[in-house]
């Protein structure tokens, strides 16, 4: 068993062992909460593990592929391209979500409660609607170091290509430069194994936690929704791996298998910028070379957020039936449009996806109480949007090479990328 696969299996048993351990803590326990506040610590401690390599590592990466381009009508190619795939899933994966909610109605349900909270109850989350304005302005930072210590990813990439760009065409006077930073980038790749024997520890704790303070009991409680927004997931798999094979062709399951460990990182964290390192690593040994999937994929944790989308749609129409709200299908495509811009930009952290519905309800006059329905389960429907957004960033990376003919021959993939040089 190789490391790869002996992380992932360590990870599903960190899985199954914190589903025990947080059951056991919940009904053997006097004070649940305490013991998942105290195991939340390791959680976030690896989260923030996470987020000290994810700057440096778009960075340097980033930097080192454009330079090695030196070509910016082609970064602007590529953009474009990434551009057109990114806007082509978003609207699948609002449509999707937007039908289903529409078709299953999971709101009925929950409407014939008497439990549903207050109108007036405030939920906790700060709705932070975004404006074209707001949205334009967000791109660029004021500075570049504002933007990494707060780990602003569409910011960094706005920076990264113009350093990058600015790099090639200075030339030779660059090359140490350069050189320097692709050093960097493979120190950065280094670090990233060391902090990924981690996360099985942290899965473990995440999920006792969450079991522990909520219980199994909030599963069965909705679980008749969540299995419908799991289907959506499943649906939007389908589509996404169908749309991506049109192109990839057979190879489309080694993509999977490099993506597999990723995804399974992402759906045990609930986060999918915790995945992006493996993702990185993922897509080069199947074939991308390095200069385009450094560009691509940190574009796509922006804009190409898919699992996080068709959970907006899904999410704000199931709290608007659950009050009895009938939402015309001229509102609700309103709405999906508002949700293009607003979910731009959105952090592949856990819970930044309520911070736009919260929004969204405001917009539209659906009582912002209705996040406290979603708050228990949150956790657990994270997960799989989380992995989802992964797998969809995988794809679209790919499916960008192989359309500038940056995909190797499945021979020359699998170079172990510590030692293979950045390409």
């Amino acid at each position: 068993m190789n490391n790869r696969n002996r992380l992932t299996t360590y990870i599903i048993v960190g899985l199954v062992l914190g589903i025990a351990a947080g059951y056991v803590a919940n009904v053997s326990l006097s004070n649940p909460k305490g013991f998942a506040d105290t195991l939340s610590l390791v959680t976030t401690l690896f989260l923030r593990l996470i987020k000290m390599i994810i700057a440096p590592l778009v960075f340097s990466t980033l930097v080192v592929g454009i330079a090695k381009m030196g070509d910016a009508k082609e970064v602007g190619r590529i953009g474009v391209k990434a551009l057109g795939w990114f806007v082509i899933a978003s609207i699948l994966s609002l449509t999707l979500g937007l039908i289903l909610v529409n078709l299953f109605r999971p709101g009925d349900a929950m409407a014939l409660s008497a439990s549903l909270p207050s109108t007036g109850t405030s939920s906790g989350i700060t709705a932070s609607g975004l404006t074209l304005k707001d949205f334009i302005s967000h791109l660029v930072p004021t500075s570049i170091v504002d933007g990494m210590a707060k780990n602003e990813i569409l910011q960094i990439v706005i920076f990264s290509i113009f350093f990058g760009t600015g790099a090639a065409a200075v030339g030779a006077r660059a090359a140490p430069l350069i050189d320097a930073i692709d050093g960097a980038a493979h120190v950065m790749l280094k670090v990233t194994g060391y902090v990924m024997n981690f996360a099985p520890f942290a899965v473990f704790a995440a999920v006792a936690a969450v079991i522990a303070e909520s219980g199994v009991g909030v599963l069965a409680t909705y679980g008749k929704f969540m299995g419908e927004f799991y289907l959506g997931i499943i649906l939007l798999w389908v589509l996404l791996i169908a749309i991506g094979a049109l192109f990839v062709g057979p190879r489309i399951t080694r993509l999977l298998a490099e993506l597999r460990e990723p995804t399974i990182l992402a759906f045990t964290c609930a986060s999918s910028e915790a995945a992006f390192p493996k993702t990185l690593e993922g897509l080069e040994r199947f074939g991308v070379k390095n200069r385009l999937a450094a560009f691509v994929l940190p574009i796509g944790y922006s804009f190409n957020l898919d699992g996080s989308m068709m959970y907006c749609t899904f999410a704000t129409l199931f709290i608007a039936q659950a009050y009895g709200i009938e939402v015309p299908l001229s509102t609700q495509l309103t709405m999906m449009l508002v949700l293009m811009l607003t979910s731009k930009g959105m952090a592949g952290v856990p819970r930044a996806s309520l911070v736009v519905i919260a929004a969204t309800l405001n917009q539209f006059h659906i009582p912002e109480a209705g996040l406290l329905l979603l708050l228990g389960i949150d956790h657990f429907l994270d997960m799989g949007r989380s992995a989802t957004n992964v797998i969809g960033n995988g794809i679209a990376t790919a499916v960008v090479a192989k359309w500038e003919g940056e995909l190797t021959d499945p021979a020359l993939a699998g170079k172990d990328i510590a030692t293979a040089p950045l390409r």
